[in-house]
């Protein structure tokens, strides 16, 4: 018995349209993009050849030699990573409870905590670095103080976006039961954000890691110092071996913490 497919439903002729248009917007944008960089893609491509021929094989041929002290310096790097990871995962529930309209029940101080959060995230890890850096010197330090803020807008918009998805019906059942805002708090709403923002906390010392490899090129402690230094020196085997390191290092935390996160939530 054959069974009648329903009709394909047609493809307007304005959607047709406007995918195109969109199509030739975005290919003009990226032909306006590279006109404006200016690149001599002959001398790119000569440059690349020879370097690839004089610092690749470098690269894969690592110094162990250097094994100490790059660990180390990965080491200061987790550090770095977790200190401002933390502060950020505490600055961020106080923003998030602000930036969460149905906890404030406020338009105006739910939009200041959102502008806030908007304005923390503006600035680069990397620019932060370097303002720290100006306030506290080249230290390690400046590297945490610049995770911990940039960190903090991003976790205060996600536990803010958490906390507008809690189930309300838990929080209006203990009102009516006379429960006062501290034991709704504990029992009503604790309880149910608890997982997501630890969840979220631990993927953003995931990030954090990555971002912190590269916070020592402008002072800010970590392995990304010593990234500097085999640059100087053209010491491209201890180059190999950072890079090594890293990839090895943020690729195990991905592991860990991935089913970390999986048993949260």
């Amino acid at each position: 018995m054959m069974h009648n497919l329903p009709p394909k439903p047609k493809r307007s002729t304005f959607k047709t349209v406007q995918n195109i248009l969109i199509g030739v917007i975005l290919a003009g944008i990226y032909i306006w993009t590279f006109m404006g960089i200016d690149i001599d893609f002959a001398k790119a491509v000569d440059r690349m050849s020879n370097n690839y021929a004089r610092i690749i094989p470098k690269l894969l041929d690592p110094d162990w030699s250097a094994l100490s002290d790059v660990w180390a310096a990965m080491v200061e790097t987790i550090y770095i990573a977790f200190a401002g990871s933390l502060m950020a995962a505490i600055l961020a529930i106080p923003l998030g409870f602000l930036a969460a309209q149905n906890m404030t029940n406020n338009r105006v101080l739910t939009t200041i905590g959102k502008w806030i959060l908007s304005a923390i995230r503006a600035f680069p890890d990397i620019i932060l670095a370097i303002l720290f850096i100006v306030v506290v010197g080249p230290k390690p330090f400046a590297g945490v103080l610049a995770i911990a803020i940039g960190s903090t807008g991003m976790l205060g918009k996600l536990y803010s976006e958490v906390l507008e998805s809690i189930d309300t019906n838990v929080v209006e059942a203990m009102e009516a039961n006379g429960a006062n805002k501290l034991q709704i708090l504990v029992h009503g709403i604790l309880p149910q954000i608890t997982p997501e923002f630890l969840s979220y906390a631990i993927y953003r010392f995931e990030i954090d890691v990555r971002a912190s490899t590269i916070l020592g090129i402008v002072g800010a402690g970590g392995i990304g110092t010593l990234i500097v230094f085999a640059k100087m020196n053209r010491n491209w085997e201890e180059m190999g071996l950072i890079l090594l390191m890293i990839i090895v290092v943020v690729t195990v935390i991905d592991l860990i913490s991935t089913q970390i996160r999986k048993r949260l939530v």
